[in-house]
C-alpha cells in the first residue's frame, strides 16, 4: 500500500475556489476520513487524489512519487462511488472481474481473484446473479469487490453508504472497518456523517469552505477542537457555547457569566479579551444546586439510559447529558456545574480555540491563525 501526501493543493473553478492550499499526509495503511458538509471541498480533494481532477497548484504524492499530472488510470488507485456504478448487463462475477479483464489478466487468475474477493466480502453465493436483483447493501459489496480485486495501492471512497438506509449503513460501517483491517489498505473515505467518521476513522480531516480546519485522531478532535466549527460539527448533541465579554489572562481560572463565577481552562497566552465563548460537552455538565450558574429547564429528550436536558441561561442554551432516572420538569430552576478538565475557551469573533484544558494539544492541519496552548 502507500502513503498519500498532498502539498499546498489548490483547486479553482473559474473564480470559485473549491480547495484552498491544503496540506495533508495520509499514512500508509490508515483509514482516513474527510468530513464536512456539502460544498466544503472534500470530494474535490478526493477526486484530485484520484486523478479525476487536476489541481490548479500544488503537488500530490503517492508512495513518495509525484503523480500530480498523471492520469487516473496510471495512479493504481481504486475509486468507490456513492451510486455503485455497476454494469447492469453483467452478473456479479462479471462486474467484479471487469477491471482485470480490461488489464489483460489471464482468465485463470481473474477467476481466482474474483472468488477470493467474493469470499472476503461474503458474496460468494451471489456471483452468478444479475446485479439488478441485489439489495442496496449487496450492490455496494459488489462495487467494493470491483475495487478490491485490482489490489491497488489505495482505496478512495466517496460517500459509499449514502444511498443505503440507516440499518444497512450501520452494518456496512462495521463491515468496511473490518475489511480495512483485514486488507491493511490505505483508505480515504469522504462523508458528511460525523457518526460514520467517528466510528471508522484512524484520523479525520474536518473541512469547511475548502479549508482543512483540523486533522487528527477522532478523540483528539472531539476532546480538543481547534475551532467552534469543529466543536459544533462533532458530537451529538454538539458542544455547548456560553458567550461572554471580558478579558482572561494567564493564570486566570474563573470568569463571570451572568453574575456567576465559572471555571475556565488556563491560558498560555498573556491575555485574551473581547467576545469569548466557553465550550463544554453535554457529558461534562451536571446539575448542582450549589452551583452559582443557574437556568431554567426548557426541554428533555429521553435517550434510554440517559437524557438530554436543555437549560436556558443568560449566556445561552446548555444541553446536559444526565441519567434518565433524574426527574426534571419544564421551568425547573437548576444549577449547572462543569467538569473543569472538559472545558475549552474560544475567541468568539474568529471562532478559533484559545485553550482546551484536557491536556496539551497540537493537532495537524490547522488553517491560518489558530492559537492554542
Amino acid at each position: 500500500m502507500a502513503e498519500i501526501r498532498i502539498e499546498n493543493v489548490r483547486k479553482e473553478f473559474g473564480s470559485f475556489v473549491a480547495v484552498q492550499s491544503s496540506t495533508l499526509t495520509i499514512e500508509d495503511g490508515s483509514f482516513f476520513v474527510m468530513l464536512g458538509p456539502s460544498g466544503c471541498g472534500k470530494t474535490t480533494t478526493l477526486r484530485m487524489i484520484a486523478g479525476l481532477e487536476l489541481p490548479t497548484s500544488g503537488r500530490i504524492l503517492l508512495d513518495g512519487e509525484d503523480v500530480t499530472m498523471r492520469r487516473a488510470a496510471a495512479r493504481d488507485i481504486a475509486f468507490v462511488f456513492q451510486m455503485y456504478a455497476l454494469y447492469p448487463h453483467m452478473d456479479v462475477r462479471g462486474n467484479i472481474g471487469f477491471p482485470l479483464r480490461c488489464q489483460g489478466v489471464p482468465r485463470a487468475e481473474v477467476k481466482r481473484r474474483v472468488a477470493e474477493t467474493a469470499r472476503l466480502l461474503r458474496i460468494g453465493p451471489l456471483l452468478d446473479r444479475p446485479v439488478s436483483t441485489l439489495s442496496g447493501g449487496d450492490r455496494q459489496r459488489v462495487a467494493l469487490g470491483r475495487a478490491i480485486v485490482r489490489e491497488p495501492k489505495a482505496f478512495l471512497m466517496d460517500e459509499p453508504l449514502g444511498a443505503l438506509d440507516t440499518e444497512f449503513r450501520h452494518l456496512m460501517c462495521t463491515e468496511l472497518r473490518d475489511l480495512h483491517d483485514r486488507l491493511g489498505a490505505t483508505t480515504v473515505y469522504v462523508t458528511h456523517d460525523q457518526l460514520e467518521a467517528m466510528s471508522m476513522a484512524d484520523r479525520i480531516a474536518v473541512m469547511r469552505h475548502g479549508v482543512i480546519e483540523q486533522s487528527g485522531p477522532p478523540q483528539d478532535l472531539y476532546d480538543r477542537p481547534a475551532s467552534m466549527y469543529v466543536a459544533d460539527f462533532l458530537g451529538s448533541p454538539p458542544m455547548n457555547f456560553l458567550a461572554f465579554r471580558g478579558a482572561v489572562g494567564r493564570g486566570d481560572r474563573q470568569v463571570v457569566i451572568d453574575g456567576a463565577e465559572v471555571p475556565v481552562p488556563e491560558l498560555r497566552e498573556d491575555r485574551a479579551e473581547g467576545p469569548l465563548a466557553l465550550g463544554v460537552r453535554p457529558e461534562h455538565v451536571r446539575f448542582d444546586d450549589a452551583a452559582p450558574l443557574r437556568g431554567a429547564v426548557v426541554g428533555a429528550e429521553y435517550m434510554g439510559t440517559t437524557q438530554i436536558v436543555t437549560v436556558a441561561t443568560a449566556g445561552g442554551a446548555v444541553k446536559a447529558r444526565i441519567p434518565s432516572n433524574r426527574l426534571v420538569r419544564d421551568g425547573e430552576r437548576v444549577g449547572l456545574a462543569f467538569r473543569s478538565a472538559g472545558l475549552s475557551l474560544f475567541d468568539a469573533g474568529s471562532g478559533w480555540a484559545l485553550r482546551s484544558a484536557l491536556h496539551d494539544f497540537a493537532p495537524q492541519g490547522f488553517a491560518g491563525g489558530v492559537r492554542h496552548g
